[in-house]
């Protein structure tokens, strides 16, 4: 018998199952440490941000060793047959990061709590300070062919008819007047939409409304018959903006996990100044 649940890509707090009664599901938090040992979901259990990325410099927002995920996963339960809903206290930055580091290990059953942490606790919901502490599973992953590419394909593609790159960081480090890397400024013919520009202050960081953000990104250059390449400076803000873009049904939306902290430290990338 399937027990994995039939859920929506996008759920409010109201539509977020109890785990404890609906065991194909499996509620993670993705918040800082500290907030989770605080205040979080009950039966969430934490994956913390750093557990997501390699850490190793310069470009330390790319992938860990799946033997590493592999640990991480199986020390909170996961199994390859449960829909994950995932949720964090900042608007989908680093929830945004599991499911895309899901999708790159060929996993596609999961959901976004709208708001996270913070549309939870604005509708009042309930809170807990308990660890959850599953039983830990048993896994063996490997990276797939997923929604990545590296920066020998960005340096191969040219911006065009049918390739926008979206670049998630703030106006500053795009123009390049704050610097971030040995090189300032953004990739040639990236387009700027910072993260938070999709997500609706007046609604506790849920996503804002998608045609408007459609017909905004649109304007841009990015849109959906195209390949579009998200990245931020580690790709941990362009997490989100990668989910909006799969919220948005667009058919080829992946990331660059490199992003800035690599193409700007390396010497011989091409960089560009100034705003769109």
């Amino acid at each position: 018998m399937n027990d994995t649940p039939n859920l929506p890509l996008l759920i409010e707090c109201t539509q977020t199952p109890d785990p404890g009664n609906l065991p194909g599901v499996l509620l993670v938090d993705v918040c800082r440490d500290e907030t989770y040992a605080q205040i979080h979901l009950p039966g969430a259990v934490h994956v913390s941000p750093a557990e997501l990325v390699s850490g190793e410099l310069p470009a330390s927002g790319k992938l860990p060793p799946a033997e590493r995920i592999s640990q991480t996963l199986a020390r909170i339960g996961w199994t390859p047959d449960q829909h994950v809903i995932a949720y964090d206290d900042e608007g989908g930055g680093w929830a945004g990061r599991l499911l895309w580091t899901l999708e790159m290990l060929g996993h596609q059953q999961y959901s976004y709590l709208d708001g996270g942490l913070r549309a939870w606790l604005d509708a009042g919901l309930p809170v807990t300070n308990v660890t959850a502490n599953p039983a830990p599973s048993t896994l063996t992953l490997s990276w797939q062919d997923g929604p990545a590419v590296d920066l020998d394909y960005l340096r191969t593609h040219t911006v065009g008819d049918n390739l926008s790159i979206w670049d998630a960081r703030s106006p500053e480090e795009f123009d390049g007047s704050r610097m971030a890397a040995r090189k300032s400024g953004h990739i040639p013919g990236a387009v700027n939409y910072e993260w938070t520009r999709a997500m609706d202050s007046e609604r506790s960081l849920r996503v804002r409304d998608l045609a408007a953000v459609r017909a905004e990104l649109a304007a841009l250059g990015i849109e959906g018959h195209k390949t579009i390449v998200t990245h931020c400076q580690t790709h941990h803000r362009s997490g989100f903006t990668w989910l909006v873009g799969r919220l948005l049904a667009f058919p080829d939306i992946r990331a660059y996990p490199g992003s800035w902290s690599e193409w700007g430290n390396h010497p011989d990338t091409p960089v560009e100044t100034g705003s769109a």
